[in-house]
């Protein structure tokens, strides 16, 4: 990637992840600390779904900053939370067939948070020189 695009674009990417952690503890907190009002707002959701992404956004805050400083961890980890929102999605989908009750906004959410680190986690082994064949 050119190195002028690059230092525009990886702030913006540390930014949006940050963003989208911060948001991410906040909601997730909300619904598993706070008062059954909370909780009814919610709907159907599912305890592992929402505990998961509680805390998932401790470590999209922790790339976010590794992302920024340009921490050659921050890819691997962007990776693992990829990977690991994948696999919840995937155990997800398990109880979805199963007949358990759910809310279609976790279906999109769950798209929503796979396809985003996968990109992130992309961009930045693109960062990392992983485009070049040694």
């Amino acid at each position: 990637m050119n190195n002028k695009l690059s230092r525009f674009i990886s702030p913006g990417i540390a930014a949006v992840a940050l963003v989208f952690g911060l948001v991410t503890i906040v909601s997730g907190g909300k619904v598993l600390f706070g008062g059954e009002a909370a909780r009814e707002a919610a709907g159907n959701y599912m305890p592992f779904v929402v505990g998961f992404n509680f805390l998932a956004g401790f470590a999209y805050v922790a790339a976010a900053v590794g992302l920024a400083r340009g921490r050659p961890w921050a890819g691997r980890l962007a990776l693992g939370i990829a990977a690991a929102t994948a696999f919840v999605f995937v155990y997800f989908g398990l109880f979805v067939l199963s007949g358990a009750p759910f809310e279609m906004r976790t279906v999109g959410a769950l798209t929503l948070r796979t396809a985003l680190w996968a990109g992130i986690a992309w961009f930045a082994w693109r960062q990392a020189g992983g485009h070049r064949v040694r």
